[in-house]
Formats: structure tokens, sequence, C-alpha cells
């Protein structure tokens, strides 16, 4: 026995987890209690994807015990099961099992749903922000407890069942369970179609090209739609801060309102001169509140846009690059705008290495990909469909495994459980934040995700991993309530529990719903779900439609825009420099010129000494009293105002000029974010 194993995976599960949270996360802005909370979900949601296939592993040596045992009474024989590298005690998994899973339940149902209503209740008290995300999830937990409440009296109706706290724990799991397969339904039979289909497009440039310049007309729809959002709130606040004066009672919470708004923003509020029939009223306290949570969901909207806009700019124009440098023959990755250049870029990835593999490596590598997708997602659907049927082995996996089991070939049982379980979490996953409904919540990368979408992404991985692997079980043959018949379960399986306690659910509901996901497949291979949103008004990306096309233009436009935009910046930004070279140089010179001066009055001074017998020479002296500087320092200010003596303190030879706000001529020393920081600590802004 062998603990490296199951400590190598424990390991690797907090290194990813930790990594992916720095990503997407911010460790230094976020609240602490929400950056521990987010990691603690996302590490137990990979725990499980990691050491499920070792637990497979231990059952099937077990599996293999058990039939010797059974079928020989000779013990010699055991010798015959050879023992995986990877087998720990039988109590192991038991434990970890009931400490990851009841861990992550607790926070998925109670921690985390509170979590998100606290962050974006607008109270200015710590009791009255809990009291606001209780209401808020009243509902939610009502309906919750109202489900429960109904098996409960069906259980204690039915005759020859007693409640015990075991099948209470196994009621609240069916629930969960069957919760997150309904949901993985929805999600796999999207994404077994959609991933494969978008890795085979993602080869040819210009398809790829085109649906971005449509997705960046849509985005900018949205933006500008958040920015009139939180220009609506900005005139609310200005109005609210002409009633409310210092001194008043609700001043100090309007002060933490105007906390959580970015500088820049704070000066466009006080520029703008409001209508003259703006009502100035003294607000309510729940006035300020509802305006406090407005705010804060105003201000997550626009950051999520502009965040989103920016990946989409730089993801357009690397596209356009690479489609010029396609029929380049210089085979050197020319761009339009040079970033900055590490010692990774000068050294490695040089531009003829960039070329090779955006021009040339890419799109093979993604066919290739998008071959091996198909393959996998065409044995998923096809083993959900049949995994119910024990003899003959219908499933594609549970084959696989059969084989392996005879042959003793651990290795293979654990790379097709690992290889399986994570592409069925990555349709999942990668499905959830791509949903209309769901335009909260976006993870950026480069630590721009806000703090309410990381909760609900851990939330996602907490509700979505345990029903997904308790799916892989069943594909395999490891569930012996899925095969109706004896066999030796995972110990994960035994502490999931079973769906026998409740009938209307062990009665082939969980065997034969998952068949479901080939009717979701067939109707996201011919496009009806998005061929049907577009009938309602949801614009859709359909090559056949007016609409499409009209977007796709806009969407070239907003682009071309955007080019000239930062164009211009890099030319005012080069001329800049080219000046302060020129000033630096000229400056060199004159001190230069001016020391030769010097020295050739020295010279003279000498001269004259030796020739004339004279003990000193200084030449001819003029001087003035009269100061003939205009206009003198001291009346400068009087003159023309403190705004016209230069600032001192600023040096232009360390200034940039940002390319987003070329147009305003803002420099980058004094730019600051459109969506301000919010104060970290447990408790907010309380």
């Amino acid at each position: 026995m062998s603990y490296t194993p199951l400590v190598s995976k424990i390991l690797l599960s907090f290194i990813l987890s930790s990594t992916v949270l720095y990503r997407y996360g911010n460790w230094f802005r976020h609240r602490i209690f929400v950056t521990l909370v987010v990691l603690l979900a996302w590490y137990c949601s990979f725990l499980i994807i990691f050491a499920l296939p070792l637990d497979v592993l231990s059952t099937v040596y077990r599996q293999c015990l058990t039939a010797l045992n059974a079928s020989s009474a000779n013990l010699s024989s055991q010798a015959k099961c050879e023992e995986p590298w990877s087998n720990v005690p039988k109590e192991v998994f038991p434990n970890l099992w009931r400490t990851v899973y009841w861990s992550t339940q607790f926070l998925t149902w109670l921690i985390m749903p509170m979590m998100q209503s606290y962050i974006k209740a607008g109270d200015f008290t710590v009791k009255g922000k809990l009291k606001s995300a209780l209401i808020d999830n009243a509902i939610y937990y009502g309906s919750y407890l109202f489900i429960c409440g109904i098996l409960l009296i069906y259980l204690a109706l039915k005759p020859g069942i007693d409640l015990d706290w075991s099948k209470l724990k196994a009621i609240a799991s069916s629930a969960s369970n069957t919760w997150g397969l309904f949901l993985l339904v929805l999600l796999l039979g999207y994404a077994l179609v959609e991933v494969p289909r978008k890795l085979w497009n993602n080869s040819n440039i210009s398809y790829v090209l085109t649906q971005s310049y449509f997705k960046a007309a849509k985005l900018s729809s949205d933006k500008c739609e958040a920015e009139e959002t939180v220009d609506d709130v900005l005139e609310s606040l200005q109005a609210i801060s002409l009633a409310i004066r210092p001194g008043h009672i609700l001043h100090q919470n309007l002060e933490t309102i105007l906390q959580k708004v970015p500088a820049e923003l704070k000066d466009r509020m006080s520029r703008r001169q409001l209508p003259d029939d703006t009502p100035i009223d003294v607000p309510t306290e729940k006035a300020l509140i509802r305006l406090h949570r407005q705010t804060i969901k105003s201000l997550q909207v626009l950051q999520r846009t502009e965040t989103q806009w920016s990946i989409m700019v730089e993801r357009i124009l690397e596209l356009e690059d690479t489609l010029k440098n396609q029929i380049s023959r210089e085979r050197k990755f020319k761009k339009t705008f040079q970033g900055k250049r590490n010692w990774f870029t000068r050294f490695v990835y040089t531009p003829s290495v960039e070329w090779y593999w955006k021009c040339i490596c890419y799109g093979y590598t993604q066919k290739l990909l998008a071959i091996v997708a198909g393959i996998f997602s065409v044995c998923v659907v096809w083993s959900e469909v049949t995994f119910f049927n024990e003899t003959p082995p219908l499933s594609i996996f549970a084959v696989i495994v059969k084989v392996a089991k005879k042959h003793y070939d651990y290795f293979t049982i654990e790379l097709l459980s690992t290889m399986v379980i994570l592409y069925l979490c990555y349709c999942a996953y990668s499905t959830v934040l791509k949903i209309k409904v769901l335009n909260l919540y976006y993870l950026a990368p480069h630590h721009q995700t806000n703090e309410y979408s990381l909760i609900f992404s851990g939330m996602m991985l907490s509700r979505l991993t345990p029903p997904l692997c308790l799916n892989f079980l069943g594909l395999i043959h490891m569930d012996s309530h899925v095969l109706h018949s004896q066999v030796m379960e995972t110990s994960y399986t035994q502490i999931m529990g079973h769906m026998d306690v409740i009938g209307i659910v062990s009665h082939g509901f969980n065997i034969y719903f998952p068949m479901a996901i080939l009717v979701f497949c067939l109707a996201t291979y011919f496009s009806l779900g998005s061929r049907f949103l577009s009938m309602l008004g949801f614009h859709q990306f359909i090559g056949d439609d007016e609409m499409t096309t009209d977007l796709v233009e806009e969407g070239r436009d907003l682009i071309k825009r955007e080019k000239r935009k930062r164009q211009r910046a890099e030319e005012s930004s080069g001329r800049r420099k080219e000046y302060q070279d020129r000033f630096r140089q000229r400056s060199s010179t004159d001190t230069i010129r001016a020391m030769h001066q010097l020295d050739d009055l020295e010279n003279t001074r000498s001269v004259l000494r030796d020739s004339h017998g004279l003990e000193s020479y200084s030449g001819t002296r003029f001087s003035s009293e009269v100061d003939t500087r205009f206009p003198p320092d001291d009346d400068i200010d009087a003159r023309f105002g403190v705004s016209t003596r230069i600032n001192e303190q600023y040096d232009s030879s360390s200034q940039e000029l940002d390319p987003r706000f070329s147009d305003s001529y803002q420099l980058e020393g004094n730019y600051r974010s459109r969506v301000g920081v919010p104060p970290r600590g447990i408790f907010d802004d309380v």
C-alpha cells in the first residue's frame, strides 16, 4: 500500500485550484473570506475529479479478491489478484469522501448563496446585510424545504420505512443529485456537440473572425446599455448629494455609496448639469439602500462588459493579423500594434516561430483536437443511452473497464477514468457561463473577475461535480442500483447514497433521464435552439440570416473605429517621445557648447594676465537691477491665475497617452479605472 498517489492527487488539486483562482480572481482586492470560500469549493471539486479514479482502482482490486474468495476455497488463489500501486486502506476513501462531499454541499447550499446576497445587499450594517440576504434567499430556501417536506411526508406515510439519520442524508443527497442531473442533461446535451464543432471551426480563421465581429456588435450594445444604466445611477446620486449635506444623519451612508464609484465617474458626475425639473428631495433610508444596491449591480455589469470588450478587441485584432500574415512570404509574424516584448518573445517565441504556429500549426492542431473531442462525444452519448444494459454490456467505457479488469491493467482504467471525467467536466463547466440568462456571471482572466461571478462558479462546481461523477460510475457499471444487480461499489457511491429511499426517483428516473441527452444533442447539431431564440428576438449567429449579416458589418465598423483610436494614440505618443528626445539632445548640446565657451574664456584670461602682468582680469561686467523676465515670477499668479503655472511635480518623460482615452487626452498617470476597487475586508464597507 502506498499513499503517494493519493497525496499527489491532493497536492495537484490544491495547486490547480489556487492557480486558476489566481488567474481569474484578485487575492489583493477581493475580501479574504470570499477568496478562501471559493478556493475551498474549487479545491473540493477538483479533488473529487482527480481522486475518484483511485477509488475505482481500489474497488476493482476488492472485486477481484471477493470473486476469488467466492469461487475457490484455496486462499493461495488470491495471489492472482495484482494489487494496484495506488491501493490504500479501505477506510481512507470513505472518510475522504464524507468530508469532501458534505463540505461542498454545505458550501453550495448554505454558505455561498448567503455570500452572494450579502455582497449585493445595499444595507449599511452587518445586521442589515444579513437580513437582506435571508430575505433574498427565502424563496430559494422555501422551495427547497417544501420539496424536502413533501418527500418526508411521503416516506413517513409509506409502510415499512423507518426514518433515521442515514435515510435523511440519503434524501438530501438524492434531492441535490437529482437537481444536478437535470442541469447536466441540458449542459451536456449542448456541449457534447458544440465543443467539437467549435474546435473544428477554430481552424478556419475567416469564420472565427466573422463570428467575432458578430459578438463584438452584441457586446457593444450591452456595453452601451451598461453605461446608460450607470449614468442613471450617477444622476440619482448627484441629486441625492445635493439634498443630503454634511451633518445629515444619512450623509455617512451616502459617503459609503460614493466610495464604490470610481474617481473618473465621480468627476463626470460633478461636471454634469442636472435638469431643472430634477426632484431634490431628502430620500428615506430604504430608498438609499435601494440606490446602494443598484450602484453595486450597475458597476459590476459595467466592469464585466468593459472587460469582455477589451478581451474581444484584442482577440479580433489578433485574428486580423493572422489572416493578413497567412499570405506573407517573409514567414515572420507582423502585428498591427506591437506590444511589450519580454525575454520569452525575444528569444523563444520569435516572429518566425509565431508565424509557423498561428498560420500553419494552429489550424491542424484545432482539427486534431476536434476529431478527438468528437470521438469522445460519440462514445459518451452512446454510453449514456445504453449503460443500463448489463448483459451484454453496451456502454463503451464499461467494456473497456471490463477488459482491463481481466488483465489487471490498472493504468488503462485510471487513464480512461480521468480523461472521461475531465472531458465531461469541461463540457459542463464551459457551457454554464455561455448561457444568455446567466449574463451577470463571467470569468475574466488577468484578475478581472468580480466576487459575484467567483462565488457563482464555486457553487456550480460544487453542485455539478458529485452527480457528474455518480453518472460516470454508472457508465462504467459500478453502481449496483443502476444495474439492479449485486456489484461491489466504490466508497464514493456508498457515501453518496442511493435513490431507493424515494420511489419516484428510484423507478427509472436516474436511468432513463440521461437518455434525454440524445434529444438535446440532435437539437444542437441542427441549431434548432439558436433558430428558435433568433425567432424570439435573441440575436444568434446564423449564417443565412439577414440580421446576422447586419451585426457582422456593425462589428467590423466598431473594430475599425477602435483601430483608428489606437493608431491616433500611438502617433501622438510617438510625436511626444520624438519631441522629448530632441529636447534632451538639444539640452545636452547647449550644455557642451557652454562648457567650450567657458574654457575659451579662461584661456583668454590667462593670456592677458601673462602678457600685461595683471594680477586678475575678470572682463567687462554688466549688471542691471531691472527684472527683464516677462512676466515676473511674483506677478504671474496675479495676472493669469495659479492654473497657468507649470506643474513641476509632473515628469512628462515618464507618461504615455492611454489608448483607451486618446480622444480626451487624459494622461496615464491621471488615469483611473472606470470600475473602482471595492474596500477589502470581511464586512465590506461596514
